[in-house]
């Protein structure tokens, strides 16, 4: 896809990018509301014991991680086996069956985000359940929307655009966090459901009907392409240097060649941790908010701040994507890895009874390390890139690639939480389970003669506060100065691509 044959705009109607980007308005308004209210739900409301609540983030724990590189496969394998059969798949057919599965599955994950706030079964089963059947149509929505990101353009400008307005309708989704604040009520919980309805209603119809839009749109050009290939198939013009495999790729077959892909395996590492760190702080943002602050700032106050760091993280991303096209994606990252280092170590040395330092802290620790995990997908794209070259494929396998990306790092997801109170029950003997019973025995004065083994929880937040972002960023630099798709390694590389797909006559013109 050369300059010419990948202007993001149109010349009628509304431009592929903001239809690109609005899709991501329709994930937000639910994934944020499902991120702040679930755990609470089930805990509080329903009151899940213990023993489940383990059991289905276990459950959840394998589900999560298997399901990415599960439907990545199922869509993608065609593309891999394509070269046997002889049948050339065109850059607007790729399209056409994304926005297919996102029309399909789209409504189905507003619908499954409906099962959360309704009680219909026993509190163990239905979390169980309810976390599965979401998450799993989350991951297929998730996987095609990524995927058509490194389908629908090559170049890093017009992939930054597209992700720009990714970043602006997420952060438009991000104010149903602070409508929310005006129905949540653990004991009524009639208006909050009714609250939910209506963002499950926008999101699916939105859904339908901007899948409707991209797809009248590239059915057009689909129809373009095939008779454009066909004419050059009779002039036997139509030639792929880069594409000499004469057998599909198995899944055994890739997955050994995902293992020689150093860059691949960099990557994953430093966003397992990345993943790691962004769920850190989204479960422990309003325990830190409670115990470190509560006595020096209004609920309001709290409640502002919360919304905040749910917002700004799309906010700051526009002009993060503005350094990227200015100085990389590359470098970009590392100077936020080495944000979140140096801030975590000032937050250490100034100490706990810095409020409005902590303030700050809390609320930026979470948006740059949100703004880092939305510039990722950048990164993969350029990976999608380098295996579609490295190994000679007909077609690239962009949703089956994010998909192995998230096998490896999406353990992070559920480690965070076990991690975390883990830490903070053995640091300082809070349990989230036994809140009155942990609060009982601090407020009680202790035996005499008995010394405790633990520390204040004020005390124990705080350095769990500052020391995970440290220990993560020292992780984060050490990975990342290990991987080399940036520079002019980068450009060749998809100098190649661009290449084998005028080949194939694949640029997608005028979108």
């Amino acid at each position: 896809m050369g300059r010419r044959g990948c202007r993001l705009a149109v010349s009628t109607g509304v431009s592929t990018a903001v239809l690109y980007g609005s899709l991501a308005l329709f994930v937000s308004i639910l994934h944020n509301v499902f991120l702040l209210y679930y755990v609470e739900t089930f805990v509080s409301v329903y009151k899940i014991d213990k023993l489940s609540f383990w059991v289905g983030e276990a459950v959840f724990l394998i589900w999560n991680s298997l399901n990415d590189p599960l439907f990545g496969w199922l869509s993608d394998r065609s593309f891999l086996s394509s070269s046997q059969s002889g049948t050339q798949i065109s850059s607007p057919e790729v399209v056409l069956k994304r926005l297919a599965a996102l029309s399909r599955n789209g409504p189905l994950f507003a619908i499954s985000f409906l099962a959360f706030w309704v009680s219909w079964a026993r509190p163990g089963i239905q979390f169980l359940v309810c976390l599965c059947l979401y998450d799993g149509f989350l991951t297929v929505v998730d996987l095609n929307h990524n995927a058509l990101l490194a389908d629908l353009a090559v170049s890093a400008d017009d992939r930054t655009r597209l992700n720009f307005h990714c970043s602006l309708f997420s952060a438009l989704g991000s104010l149903s966090v602070f409508l929310s604040y005006s129905v949540w009520d653990k004991g009524d919980f009639h208006s909050f459901r009714l609250f939910c309805v209506t963002l499950a209603a926008v999101s699916a119809l939105g859904f339908a009907s901007v899948s409707r839009l991209l797809t009248s749109r590239f059915e057009k050009e689909a129809r373009l392409r095939q008779d454009e290939a066909l004419a050059l198939k009779e002039l036997r013009i139509v030639q792929n240097p880069l594409a000499q495999q004469e057998k599909p790729v198995t899944l055994g077959e890739y997955l050994r060649q995902l293992s020689k892909h150093r860059n691949f395996m960099w990557f994953a590492s430093m966003n397992l941790v990345q993943v790691f760190h962004c769920h850190f702080n989204s479960n422990f943002f309003p325990l830190f908010l409670e115990h470190l602050l509560s006595d020096s700032i209004s609920a309001s106050t709290g409640s502002i701040l919360l919304g905040i760091s749910y917002i700004a993280p799309h906010l700051n991303n526009l002009y993060f994507l503005t350094l990227c096209q200015r100085y990389g994606v590359y470098t970009v990252i590392r100077w936020l890895f080495l944000v979140k280092l140096a801030l975590s170590v000032a937050m250490l040395l100034a100490g706990a009874d810095q409020v409005y330092l902590l303030c700050i802290f809390i609320a930026s620790n979470r948006v740059f390390t949100e703004g880092t995990c939305k510039l990722l997908n950048l990164v993969i794209t350029d990976l999608v890139d380098e295996d579609f070259v490295a190994n000679r494929r007909q077609q690239a396998a962009s949703a089956l690639l994010f998909g192995m990306v998230a096998l490896v790092t999406k353990p992070g997801q559920t480690f965070a939480p076990l991690i975390g109170t883990w830490l903070l029950c053995v640091y300082t003997g809070y349990d989230i389970f036994e809140r009155n019973s942990v609060q009982d025995s601090a407020a009680a004065p202790p035996v005499s003669g008995q010394a405790s083994s633990t520390v204040p929880l004020r005390e124990g937040c705080f350095y769990l506060l500052v020391l995970v972002p440290i220990s993560c960023a020292l992780l984060q630099l050490l990975a990342w100065s290990r991987f080399t798709l940036h520079g002019r390694r980068l450009q060749g590389v998809k100098a190649q691509r661009q290449g084998a797909q005028h080949g194939h006559l694949m640029d997608i013109k005028a979108i």
